[in-house]
């Protein structure tokens, strides 16, 4: 993979891996069947030998190091939908705020290296240079109302379909 301009790539002792860029700085260790070279700002991981372990490990390292690259030079964004009446997120400061229906207002900080925005009061956006660290913040404020069948009320990834049911056929008299 060819390493963009701005990206400073080190490997370390012990397969440790650190990517900085203008987004931030990842590291992710890289385990010690797998090699990785940099040349003339071309980074290629190999392995050494063809065993089914080291298969796998080769293009999971391969994508985590291409993810941090990614991370560290354009960062990644994933977009929510909040569906429902009287539903709605706003952000306060470092907070964002959610009113889905319960007694009370949830408040979420941001996690290091997050950040969220709210553009509307139905759409939130989570913001960082770690993809698993935004796909898992976006899904934990997912959890807190999933969508659910019937309505299709909650929240929900932008793009994503809920399959409905349809409701109580009634009682036959």
């Amino acid at each position: 993979m060819t390493i963009p301009s701005g990206v400073e790539v080190k490997v370390g002792d012990g397969g440790l891996v650190t990517v900085k860029g203008p987004k931030g700085e990842l590291s992710e260790k890289i385990s010690e069947k797998i090699s990785i070279k940099i040349e003339d700002s071309i980074l290629t991981v190999t392995r050494g030998d063809d065993g089914k372990e080291s298969r796998s490990l080769h293009g999971l390292s391969r994508t985590l190091i291409n993810n941090m690259v990614v991370g560290v030079s354009d960062g990644f964004e994933r977009k929510l939908e909040i569906v429902g009446v009287g539903y709605k997120a706003d952000k306060q400061g470092s907070k964002l705020v959610l009113n889905l229906g319960y007694s009370h207002p949830i408040e979420l900080n941001d996690p290091a290296g997050i950040t969220t925005e709210t553009p509307s009061a139905t759409e939130i956006l989570v913001k960082g240079a770690d993809k698993a660290v935004v796909g898992n913040y976006a899904a934990i404020i997912r959890a807190w109302r999933p969508p659910e069948p019937y309505k299709g009320k909650g929240i929900r990834y932008s793009g994503e379909h809920v399959r409905r049911k349809e409701g109580k056929a009634g009682t036959k008299a």
